[in-house]
């Protein structure tokens, strides 16, 4: 019985931690992760939800340099596309992404005048620069 709850527990945390600190770092992931987990299932929840929540922090995390790379390029492509743009969700095929300078595992553009950075394997928004 205590498997099966410690499972489900985690399975809600994997869940809800996607969506939930789609743009946080590593400590407020582990943050909002533990607040998160402790709503739902009370001091287990707690732990098991900060785990997953500097996991996923950690794994979203892009450098700096990046950013500042992006804000750097000059008159970039502007696009407007109906959809808002979600972290998470793909750009549409007729948004073209551009490369960061010095950086292969991130392209980014510039949709609906909000700057974007975007995993180039699956198009997914991983950053709205503000």
């Amino acid at each position: 019985m205590k498997n099966r709850f410690a499972v489900s527990l985690m399975a809600m945390s994997l869940l809800a931690s996607g969506s939930a600190f789609a743009q946080s770092t590593t400590a407020t992931g582990a943050a909002n992760g533990a607040r998160t987990g402790g709503e739902v299932a009370g001091p287990v929840g707690a732990i098991v939800g900060g785990t997953v929540g500097t996991a996923v922090g950690a794994a979203i995390e892009i450098p700096n340099a990046v950013i500042t790379s992006v804000l750097g390029v000059r008159e970039p492509p502007v696009v407007t596309i109906e959809e808002p743009v979600v972290v998470g969700e793909p750009l549409p095929a007729a948004v073209e992404v551009q490369p960061v300078p010095g950086y292969t595992d991130y392209r980014h553009a510039v949709v609906n005048n909000q700057r974007v950075i975007v995993d180039p394997r699956t198009r997914r928004v991983i950053r709205v620069i503000d």
